[in-house]
């Protein structure tokens, strides 16, 4: 099973158009753990993803328990609270890089469900980075590091 990204229950759809776009762009499987804060059919969504969404790998899901019951692999979460560096992390090339929704993040029964939590280094005083930004920087490192970057 190949690097994967999941988003649980996204909030915004550009931002969930921007990270489609961005899997599409490295061949990334895109999980998507709903419900969602928007009509995934709404037009603002396709604009962010623009006509990448057409070779994106998509799987959606009914819920957080559909999402475990289909996806056992290891659960690598973004969180601000991690207390490893999402540079500083060993990486498996079967791993799930989990995002939780803009507005309130991941429940705790989530977070715990989490092999591991990593946080982005950033200046003490910055709260947190827009989700699509922190899923390419996190994106490109796990690839990087698992030499699985397009060629």
């Amino acid at each position: 099973m190949p690097l994967r990204v999941a988003l649980f229950q996204p909030d915004i759809p550009q931002n969930a158009g921007a990270i489609l776009r961005l899997c599409a762009c490295f061949g990334v499987p895109l999980e998507v753990i709903e419900p969602c804060g928007f009509v995934w059919t709404d037009a603002k969504l396709r604009r962010a993803g623009m006509d990448y969404i057409a070779s994106a790998h998509l799987t959606r899901h009914a819920n957080w328990d559909a999402f475990r019951a289909a996806r056992p692999e290891r659960l690598v979460l973004a969180t601000t609270k991690g207390a490893v560096s999402a540079y500083q992390f060993e990486y498996h090339t079967n791993d799930i890089l989990l995002f939780g929704s803009e507005g309130a993040g991941v429940p705790i029964d989530v977070h715990n469900a989490a092999g591991a939590r990593l946080r982005i280094p950033m200046r003490p005083e910055a709260r947190s980075l827009n989700v699509a930004m922190s899923a390419g920087m996190m994106v490109a490192e796990a690839l990087r590091a698992t030499d699985g970057l397009p060629q």
